[in-house]
């Protein structure tokens, strides 16, 4: 059991110590704590079937109820990461690694080692990958033009419009 809560605490720093280096919304702490208490929801969930079933009661349990609520409060998590300007969205890559480090956590929790070991290091290659596509297409682009840009490009053209901005 022990082992299991050290092992989500090691793949929540791996996963949030990228993220804090990128001074993303949601870093080293959160990841952390994150996967840490979503493999402790699922032990509890899992042994507490293991220690209640055995009392000969006439119930029915199901070990990951308790950790499918994990997946709720994720999302209530990850919208809180998740900021809108404008037009402009941030935060949607965190509000899914929050999702993903949750997943882990759950993973761990369950005794799924190999394979959520597997799904880390797939995920920080697709990070790396993502990462360098990205600047490759945003060093190709001199510029990202905004709203002022689009109004002064209308205004300096003799299209014989006129512009009226709303607040």
């Amino acid at each position: 059991m022990y082992i299991r809560v050290v092992l989500a605490a090691l793949l929540g720093f791996l996963i949030g110590w990228d993220r804090e280096a990128k001074s993303k919304p949601a870093g080293l702490k959160t990841y952390m704590y994150v996967c840490v208490a979503s493999a402790l929801i699922t032990l509890i969930s899992i042994y507490s079937v293991e220690k209640f079933s055995s009392n000969n009661l006439n119930t029915m349990m199901d070990p990951m109820r308790l950790a499918a609520q994990i997946v709720t409060g994720l999302g209530f998590l990850g919208a809180g990461v998740i900021l809108k300007n404008g037009l402009q969205v941030k935060g949607l890559t965190s509000a899914a690694m929050i999702f993903f480090v949750g997943g882990v956590g759950i993973g761990i929790g369950a005794g799924f080692y190999g394979l959520v070991i597997f799904t880390v290091l797939i995920s920080m290659l697709m990070a790396r990958i993502g990462n360098s596509m990205e600047q490759r297409k945003f060093s190709k682009l001199k510029s990202i033009p905004n709203e002022r840009d689009s109004v002064e490009a209308c205004s300096s053209q003799d299209s014989g419009m006129t512009i009226i901005r709303g607040n």
